[in-house]
This record gives C-alpha cells, structure tokens and sequence, in this order.
C-alpha cells in the first residue's frame, strides 16, 4: 500500500524559493517579467509534491543538512531538504543548484 504524503514548507525554504526568483527577477528586467516570476516559483513549490514518490532520496551534499539528518531530494534545479515524520514530508531548506556548495548557510 502506498503512503499519501501531506507537504508542509518551512518558511526557510518558500522565502529562499521566492528570494531567488526575485532576484533574477531584478538583474534580468528587461527579459524576464513577474509572469515569468510566478510560474518559476509555482513550478519550485509543486515539484516539491513529487518528493518520495518520483524524486529520488539522496544523501545531501551540504554540511548543515547532514549534520541535521535531513534527506536531500532534487528536482530540476532545486535540491530540497526535508524530514519525513509518518505521513508528514517536511521541506526543511532549499536551495537552487547554481548555490549549491559546501559553505550553504
């Protein structure tokens, strides 16, 4: 029998999603427009449903995240660090794949 999953994003994890888009948002004004804003950061959050059903657990590559034991997912360019507690998947950080390294705060 497979588990139905509740999602519950920490607000670390949306203010990184929405902080990054925004930004890009920003350096890009002229090429990319709010439009383009919205549905990146729609598609960064419902990716996240897809966790533990076709996203693959990984082991995390940042130090913090290891060291709090969360699980690592990936999904186009957003790694996602979450815990599982029964039927409850929480996304505890994330963090766009140009970010990604070893000093992640």
């Amino acid at each position: 029998m497979k588990t139905e999953f509740r999602y519950e994003v920490r607000p670390r994890a949306s203010h990184k999603i929405r902080l990054f888009y925004k930004n890009v948002a920003k350096r890009y004004k002229h090429t990319y427009d709010e439009d383009d804003m919205t549905r990146n950061i729609f598609n960064a959050l419902f990716k996240i449903q897809l966790i533990e059903k076709t996203l693959l657990q990984r082991q995390p590559t940042i130090r913090r995240w290891k060291e709090q034991k969360w699980f690592m997912a990936k999904a186009d360019k957003w790694y996602y660090a979450y815990t599982i507690d029964r039927d409850t998947i929480t996304i505890q950080d994330a963090c766009h794949a140009q970010n990604m390294h070893e000093d992640e705060k």
